[in-house]
């Protein structure tokens, strides 16, 4: 098995379907080239442990610029912060051993629950300095005298890998983020332009669900590279709140697409030439090559758009009053809704030139809030106490039988259990992690045990690792996998552990290769056994959070501002989509519901601030206020399987009501506000339910 996967990680990397491209072969070249040069700089150095210094070039090392950077610069605030934790733990505890196992441990879980709550990088920064506390401070158990030396000397290795990968990723070729942003949301907004005009022509349910898919992942990557970019050039800074803002635009255009999808309008006149007007754009927008070079057409085509959705259609003379009312009301919200897509696919363009184009912001403006996230505390304890309780079962066993190589093993512990806790998946990743250090131990021997002795010096060490070396950094450059191909390279160097002298002993090398072998298999062990993770409580768990945001927003005396919620809304979906990839096709539904819940929630807020507006009448602000109290109980107390209340009724007969009475614009967008709401809900019926996930 283990040389299957190295065949197909090898063929994949260089032939076949994924052959490497032309920035994937300067990555990988680039990568090895920057870890030869910090070996060479800790040989210089005489440093005790030079094989840290080409390892952490593998481990920071990315594909773009900014991520080098980010995860470097993280890395480094880990490894202080965990240097300067083990000399006060080991200063505290003394030559106690108990007592020195027992602060370690729970410093390894107080890490894995902050990095639980944060975000990549600063959540990699987090977990390192949790187990780096264990890497320096049980080779110093018993001499809390040399704690001190080993963290500096730790430090000094980290900091030379970082400077190394940072340097040669920024100057030789670099690909940038702000780059590598921009890229991603011209392909976002054309696979945008390709979902819409399925939409509007009633495509392929299945192609246009795997289109949502593939914009929502666009979305969550955009998000993620935000942080990147803003590290790797302070000029990105006045550019991030547009990146942030055009995240949310982009599902905000996505969900309208699918509202318009679901509900499609019957024929009728005044929504037949905006459905066409709509068509054409996208169509001409995704099939126009280099559309997006210059938006300033196609934002003026867009505004022409949306100005025609908001004017008010006239209806036959020969319709009934009930007709007539409720073909006002549903011609009204389909308008609507094609007016909310033209507006943010409007404002995607706005983000996209913004990005290429960063105004300087005067020094007396306000500073944009900060971004909301989603923080889920329950995740984060059960992770940090099945971290503490590994990394403290493991080190007990390690004292009690004295089994020196077992230290090996309590690092690898408290290393995978911290460190892929925060996966969707942890299992998975840890296995993944486990077979790439697997495939790197006959390598490692073959070269550490056999070549280098009988042929030593660096130019012989070069021409040994560069042929393996390459293909895995190849890998590392392929996202399916990544995770294997980082493990191999890192693992084959810490199995190597080069030095400038190296000799034939296999007894070591196979006793510290098995400890670190039986410490990641105890740690998937764990994520198995201890609090294991069921995906679709997660997914509950969010989803419930979704509903309780909806219900403030009913309910709340201070209306939010709509900005504060889109983000919270947004970064609750981007938490969810990969717990719902876990669950299959079962999960499209959930996924739908989200979106539709941040619909719901924008035409709450038009309800909530419509009852400010003067020219409303008093009874009509009633009925809103009735509504929205209504629908809070809707969302916080039913469960799957109960029938709906009469919240979606009412809404429909509040709608029709108004449609009869009123031929006022602000009065129609009311009524439009309280049939998209109903349909949303009937759209994804489980969603608003109270449970509904758990009953999959």
């Amino acid at each position: 098995m283990t040389w299957t996967r190295l065949r197909e990680l090898v063929e994949t990397s260089l032939s076949g379907l994924t052959r490497p491209t032309r920035s994937d072969w300067i990555f990988a070249l680039r990568t090895v080239s920057a870890g030869l040069i910090a070996l060479l700089a800790a040989y210089a150095l005489k440093l005790d442990h030079p094989q840290w210094a080409m390892m952490t070039v593998f481990i920071v090392a990315q594909p773009v610029a900014g991520m080098v950077l980010a995860k470097g610069f993280y890395r480094l605030l880990g490894t202080l912060a965990g240097g300067l934790a083990a000399i006060g733990i080991t200063s505290l505890c003394g030559t106690n051993p108990w007592l020195l196992i027992t602060f370690l441990a729970l410093w390894v879980g107080i890490c894995t629950f902050v990095s639980s709550l944060l975000r990549n990088p600063e959540a990699y920064g987090a977990a390192l300095a949790g187990y780096t506390v264990m890497i320096i401070s049980l080779p110093a158990l018993g001499q809390p005298i040399v704690v001190v030396d080993l963290a500096i000397a730790r430090c000094a290795e980290i900091v030379l890998g970082i400077v190394c990968a940072g340097v040669t990723s920024r100057l030789i070729l670099p690909k940038l983020a702000a780059d590598a942003i921009i890229s991603r949301l011209k392909r976002s907004i054309l696979d945008l332009a390709e979902y819409a005009g399925g939409a509007f022509s009633d495509g392929d349910p299945a192609s246009l669900a795997a289109l949502q898919r593939k914009l929502i992942t666009h979305a969550q990557t955009l998000a993620e590279m935000r942080t990147y970019a803003r590290l790797e050039a302070p000029s990105f800074a006045p550019r991030a709140h547009p990146v942030r803002r055009t995240i949310g635009q982009l599902l905000w255009a996505l969900s309208a697409a699918r509202t318009l999808h679901s509900h499609r309008a019957p024929k009728n006149a005044a929504l037949i030439p905006m459905r066409r007007d709509l068509k054409a754009f996208v169509g001409e927008l995704g099939a126009t090559p280099g559309a997006l070079d210059d938006t300033g057409p196609w934002v003026a085509r867009l505004d022409a758009i949306a100005s025609k959705a908001r004017e008010v259609p006239a209806l036959p003379d020969d319709a009934g009053a009930n007709t007539a009312a409720e073909d006002k009301v549903g011609t009204i919200t389909r308008l609507t809704i094609a007016g909310d897509f033209a507006e943010a696919l409007k404002q995607v363009l706005a983000g996209l030139d913004a990005l290429r184009s960063p105004v300087s912001r005067k020094s007396n403006e306000r500073s944009q809030p900060a971004l909301v996230v989603h923080r889920d505390y329950q995740a984060a304890w059960r992770n940090a106490v099945r971290a503490a309780l590994a990394t403290l079962l493991v080190a007990v066993f390690w004292l009690t039988t004295k089994w020196s190589e077992a230290a090996g093993t309590v690092i690898l512990v408290a290393v995978v259990s911290s460190l892929f806790a925060t996966r969707p998946d942890p299992v998975q990743s840890a296995w993944g992690f486990f077979t790439g250090t697997l495939i790197a131990l006959p390598f490692a021997f073959l070269v550490g045990q056999v070549a280098l002795p009988a042929l030593p010096g660096f130019g012989w060490f070069t021409l040994f690792v560069v042929p393996i070396l390459v293909p895995a950094a190849l890998g590392m450059a392929n996202p399916r996998h990544v995770g294997v191909a980082t493990a191999f390279a890192i693992n084959f160097l810490a199995f190597l552990s080069p030095h400038q002298q190296m000799i034939y002993d296999p007894g070591p090398f196979f006793a510290g290769s098995a400890s670190i072998l039986v410490g990641i298999l105890i740690a998937i062990g764990v994520f198995i056994v201890v609090l294991p993770a069921d995906p679709w409580v997660t997914v509950e768990r969010i989803s419930q959070a979704m509903r309780e945001d909806l219900a403030r927003l009913c309910l709340h005396e201070r209306i939010p501002r709509r900005s504060a919620f889109e983000s919270l809304a947004y970064d609750r979906i981007n938490q969810l989509m990969p717990q719902v990839q876990r669950t299959g096709r079962r999960g499209d539904p959930i996924l739908g519901g989200s979106i539709a819940a941040v619909t719901v929630g924008l035409e709450v807020l038009r309800l909530r601030h419509a009852q400010l507006n003067s020219a409303v009448p008093r009874e009509t602000v009633e009925s809103i206020g009735n509504f929205l109290r209504g629908l809070a109980r809707e969302l916080l107390f039913r469960r799957p399987g109960e029938p709906q209340t009469a919240t979606i009724a009412v809404a429909r007969q509040y709608a029709a009501s108004i449609g009869g009475r009123s031929d006022r614009l602000e009065m129609l967008r009311i009524a439009a506000s309280l049939r998209i709401i109903a349909a949303a809900m009937e759209d994804y019926p489980d969603f608003f339910a109270k449970g509904s996930c758990l009953n999959k």
